[in-house]
């Protein structure tokens, strides 16, 4: 089992990086194998509904966003990690998760997510949910803690006093850990994913 942890923070040793890293430590201790993606500094590309995935399975702009993607059968569960922008994530991670989830969407389904935040102060769960709304549209079950995945500090010493942020990371480890050996049980029962439908999709504007 793999759990690709992403670290949306420009900063690659920072406040966002000590929570994922409380949490990548906890799946370790039960086996399970880690990555921590950095984006790194330089801008991300937006998406440019260009719909070339659509044919390909891969974005057009060749980055990490297809790193991740050439890997998706090896992992498990997506932990999403970002520091808090004005009350939301950072313009680089939801750059990349726009283009990840339209690309690979498809192939997401059945995965566990989950995400983390991190703030100096206030902001943190406007920033969560709107994270979270990735994994609700892609038929992925959301891992959840004992309170909201949020650290608090504005460096990574301060986030190490946290003890209530640093336990929900922990936290998050352990739920995710169980549910990963839960279903790696089940597939072992022959329980299979759900079988869906054949998508259907709307919009609003009535037809004459």
């Amino acid at each position: 089992m793999k759990v690709l942890l992403i670290n949306g923070s420009p900063n690659e040793h920072g406040c966002t990086y000590t929570a994922l890293s409380e949490t990548a430590e906890t799946l370790q201790k039960h086996g399970i194998d880690t990555e921590i993606l950095y984006l790194g500094k330089k801008p991300v590309a937006g998406c440019i509904a260009c719909g070339k995935c659509r044919e390909t399975g891969k974005c057009v702009f060749d980055d990490k966003v297809n790193e991740v993607i050439d890997k998706l059968d090896s992992i498990d569960a997506i932990v999403v990690g970002s520091p808090v922008y004005y009350a939301g994530p950072s313009g680089q991670l939801t750059a990349f998760l726009d283009r990840l989830f339209y690309s690979g969407g498809s192939r997401m389904a059945g995965k566990l997510g989950a995400s983390v935040v991190s703030c100096r102060r206030g902001g943190a769960s406007a920033a969560f949910d709107r994270l979270n709304k990735y994994f609700t549209i892609s038929s992925m079950p959301v891992v959840s803690s004992q309170y909201w995945n949020q650290v608090h500090g504005f460096t990574p010493e301060d986030v190490r006093k946290d003890g209530e942020g640093l336990q929900t990371m922990r936290t998050l480890g352990e739920n995710m850990a169980w549910l990963l050996k839960c279903i790696e049980a089940g597939r072992e029962k022959g329980i299979s994913l759900p079988e869906y439908e054949e998508r259907i999709a709307t919009h609003f504007i009535m037809q004459k």
